[in-house]
């Protein structure tokens, strides 16, 4: 299945929500009533004749008699459904700002136009990928090895399955790859990257659990230098922004990684869940003072009423968008696309 397919599929919650909500906006318009004709001019009643059936063509024959088409509700575009559309897109994560932005940019030259909800749909899903494409860059891939791709993010964020995914299709593109699992604390963590590993066919760096992140970070790259890996891909616990303790350990890998190579981490990734709504603002702010976010890759987008985030992430900060998930098995990462997220995004 391709993967756009996916998407349009697996976002179901946040384009259901846009996509109905559109239809309700339009089909709001209240119809105008049609005016009685004065009681002088109106018609004296006639006998109803028998309807005679209607001969089709010879293409009727044929192919049978196309239905009639039905026309969609239609609305003026004035200031009530401006307003109404703003709310709605607040509601579905863009924020305030986007959310005035992109109404704004589909009121200019239209005010007073008739809309129905597909070309409504069709103008939404145009400012989105407007502001999106930009931001829809792939993984840049460098000539030095091995590039150190260093993977940050908060708890359940989908670090380790991203990762996963990552060295998986690196592998299948014929570059080599180490992964080192840096996070020291949770054997689960680790366990989950090493099956990963296993599966991609990547080597996986451990270290006792509780030892010093940052020593495996410095062993991974002694070790991927020698055996001239093109990548080093670093999983790090997964860190909340308000412990302080954590952040300042992804400070001191960050560091040491640079007392190394002083050009490393080349990529700084920062995966986000989607489920969280406008709070991964907040992650984005924190983790680029601490480890100089190079792009985003945002996951669990199957799962989550919440999609437009995404818009407001590109919006606001216009980091590169590098991948977006939308579910468990290996090809459910993928590059990011503009235009495919945002027409799956208002359910078209």
């Amino acid at each position: 299945m391709a993967f756009f397919t996916k998407l349009r599929e697996r976002l179901t919650r946040s384009s259901a929500k846009i996509g109905s909500g559109l239809d309700d906006l339009v089909g709001e318009a209240p119809a105008a009533p049609e005016a009685p004709l004065p009681a002088t001019e109106m018609p004296a009643p006639m006998a109803t004749p028998h309807p005679q059936p209607v001969q089709p063509g010879l293409v009727g024959r044929l192919f049978g008699r196309a239905e009639p088409k039905v026309e969609e509700p239609r609305r003026a575009l004035d200031d009530a459904m401006l307003e109404e559309l703003e709310d709605m897109l607040v509601q579905a994560d863009l924020g305030v700002d986007t959310a005035l932005r992109v109404t704004a940019n589909i009121a200019e030259g239209r005010m007073g136009r008739r809309l129905s909800s597909t070309e409504l749909k069709e103008l939404l899903a145009a400012e989105i990928a407007r502001i999106m494409a930009p931001v829809a860059r792939p993984l840049p891939i460098y000539p030095k090895k091995p590039q150190v791709v260093l993977v940050v993010g908060v708890n359940g964020a989908g670090k380790t399955t991203t990762i996963g995914k990552l060295a998986s299709q690196f592998r299948a593109a014929g570059k080599s790859v180490v992964i080192a699992a840096g996070d020291t604390f949770r054997a689960a963590a680790v366990e989950q990257l090493q099956v990963w590993g296993t599966r991609a066919g990547v080597p996986v760096m451990v270290a006792p659990q509780g030892s010093d992140p940052a020593s495996l970070a410095w062993d991974a790259m002694v070790r991927a230098e020698a055996e001239g890996a093109d990548l080093l891909m670093i999983d790090t616990a997964g860190r909340l922004q308000n412990r302080q303790d954590l952040m300042e350990e992804l400070a001191k890998i960050v560091r040491v990684i640079r007392k190394k190579d002083p050009e490393a981490p080349h990529n700084t990734l920062l995966v986000l869940d989607a489920t969280t709504g406008q709070n991964a603002l907040n992650q984005v702010e924190t983790f680029r003072k601490l480890a100089d976010v190079s792009g985003l890759v945002m996951t669990k987008l199957d799962g989550t009423a919440r999609g437009g985030v995404l818009v407001a992430l590109a919006d606001r900060f216009g980091l590169p968008i590098h991948a977006i998930g939308v579910g468990e098995q290996i090809d459910d990462l993928d590059a990011f696309d503009a235009d495919d997220f945002a027409r799956a995004l208002v359910g078209l």
